[in-house]
């Protein structure tokens, strides 16, 4: 396993860090280790995404999204 040092965090972010590990009751190395699973997956998935080929609906996404909100409010 590596080790992996890093230097002039600044002080707000080093407070945000611990009481976020507090609170999921972790250390702040577990949440940085979160973090940076995510940001990779994230970068994994974009990548992915990218090399898609686009899909014509012929309909825009923004009145399909309307009708879904449309029908989601309807049977409220």
């Amino acid at each position: 396993m590596s080790n992996l040092q890093v230097k002039d965090i600044p002080a707000d972010l080093h407070r945000r860090l611990r009481g976020c590990a507090r609170r999921r009751g972790t250390t702040i190395r577990e949440v940085v280790l979160e973090a940076v699973r995510r940001e990779l997956e994230h970068e994994r998935f974009l990548k992915r995404l990218a090399g898609r080929e686009p899909v014509e609906l012929g309909v825009k996404a923004a009145e399909l999204l309307a009708e879904e909100r449309a029908e989601r409010s309807d049977s409220i």
